[in-house]
């Protein structure tokens, strides 16, 4: 383990200065693919949780599911038939990788919110707009934020094969340290990408502590 910690640091310390410009990179296509991801599964995710759309909810599941069941190598193939070489192929299928767990996740979370709080609230006399706004969507930002949380740790996690289609990133350390057969390049990679993942998980996990009210906070630790 200490011959392990010390090749560790003498990696990072060698490699600093592709790691900080690497990661640029890499934070810019995570960050892009995540937002676009954001953009429309949210939006889906309310539409399915709708009285309206549960006929339709299922097929929907199944058809985002489909950016899960394909192998990321194969997604990334399909994505450069569709946008060419370059880090919009690694966005695109980024994109489509991440979709599931948030759109799943908010359907599920404001389904979940109890039926007498929903009744509660149109008896007041609030629109199904303010309902969904004031109500449901607050009740449900812990179960909606635990679905954006494992789509930005598989976006980040799978990133690196970005490189392998001209996006560039951190994979680029990670596969070029396997081909040079040089560990310490390849550990560099690796480790500053976990790194990066926890990073952004407790950013993520910083915006969700203030966004959700407080009471909620508390009962969830019941």
């Amino acid at each position: 383990m200490p011959e392990f910690i010390s090749r560790l640091s003498a990696g990072l310390e060698l490699y600093w200065g592709d790691i900080s410009y690497l990661s640029v990179q890499h934070l810019q296509i995570v960050a892009i693919s995540a937002a676009l991801a954001l953009l429309v599964a949210l939006p889906l995710g309310v539409w399915m949780s709708r009285t309206a759309s549960q006929r339709h909810a299922m097929a929907c599941m199944q058809f985002l599911n489909v950016g899960q069941a394909i192998p990321k190598l194969a997604l990334l193939a399909l994505a450069m038939s569709f946008v060419g070489v370059g880090s919009s192929a690694a966005i695109f299928a980024l994109w489509v990788a991440t979709l599931l767990p948030v759109a799943v996740n908010t359907c599920e979370g404001l389904r979940a919110v109890p039926r007498h709080v929903i009744e509660a609230a149109e008896a007041m006399g609030m629109t199904p707009t303010q309902v969904l706004w004031k109500v449901e969507i607050p009740n449900a930002m812990n179960v909606i934020f635990a679905g954006i949380r494992t789509a930005l740790a598989i976006n980040v996690g799978t990133a690196p094969l970005a490189f392998l289609v001209g996006g560039g990133g951190l994979g680029e350390l990670i596969f070029t340290g396997i081909d040079l057969n040089d560990f310490d390049m390849m550990l560099a990679g690796a480790v500053s990408t976990a790194l990066l993942a926890i990073v952004i998980d407790l950013a993520c996990g910083l915006i969700q502590n203030l966004s959700v009210s407080r009471g909620l906070r508390l009962a969830g630790r019941v």
